[in-house]
């Protein structure tokens, strides 16, 4: 069965360009140009990748991503917007953004987001009953358990996004080994181009302030000045 992917963007040249690229990729590309239509599309089901806009009439892209967090089955979402702030990409990441795109995109781009979110899709599917068999990791008070997908601090339970979760369950399973940006973003992201190291420093500032106690002194993911990023040894 081809992947529906569900379009919601209120500027009429961009939605056709993303549905056009959509429909090259063998995929079936639904369009809605309001948050509350888009939303209520995404309820009846059938929806494996929303392509998101951050500014919507009827409700706003972040309240979207809000309900899409809150089914109980997971589905990627990719935000786009037209602002680069890192506020806005914060947001939308807080909300459970796995990705975005900051407006002007060229398709090549777009093209390999997607790819990549799909990708990820099919290792975890592939790994969630691998999982079963791995142990938990616990470092120093944080435990993470990779059948459930749980993070615990000092007996606290965390709350991470999937893409956070990835991130941090990469690291404690090469403890010691330092990871560039670039291998980051092959490794959990599943593409890399250049200039978009600045989304393994957002996901990482993210990630330090909710594991640690003090994020200006990382204890668990720690900084190796001009290579990159390790998890504690």
């Amino acid at each position: 069965m081809p992947r529906t992917v569900l379009i919601i963007e209120d500027n009429p040249g961009i939605g056709e360009l993303v549905r056009m690229q959509v429909s090259d990729l063998g995929m079936t590309a639904v369009l809605r140009d309001r948050g509350d239509s888009g939303l209520a599309r995404f309820r009846d089901g059938g929806i494996d990748l929303v392509i998101l806009d951050l500014m919507l009439p009827g409700l706003d892209g972040l309240a979207v991503c809000r309900e899409i967090r809150s089914s109980a089955d997971y589905v990627p979402v990719l935000m786009l917007t037209a602002k680069s702030t890192e506020l806005d990409r914060v947001l939308g990441l807080e909300m459970g953004a796995d990705d975005y795109l900051t407006k002007p995109f060229s398709v090549a781009e777009l093209s390999a987001r997607i790819k990549a979110l799909f990708r990820r899709v099919d290792a975890l599917s592939r790994k969630s009953s691998a999982e079963d068999d791995v142990a938990e990791i616990e470092a120093d008070g944080l435990r993470i358990d990779p059948v459930r997908r749980r993070v615990f601090l000092e007996c606290r339970e965390l709350d991470l996004t999937a893409r956070e979760f990835d991130l941090l369950w990469h690291f404690a399973s090469h403890r010691g080994r330092v990871f560039s940006r670039a291998q980051l973003l092959d490794a959990v992201w599943g593409y890399n181009h250049d200039g978009y190291e600045h989304t393994v420093n957002t996901h990482i500032n993210r990630l330090r302030n909710k594991i640690e106690p003090d994020p200006a002194q990382p204890r668990y993911v720690q900084t190796v000045w001009g290579v990159g990023y390790r998890f504690m040894d």
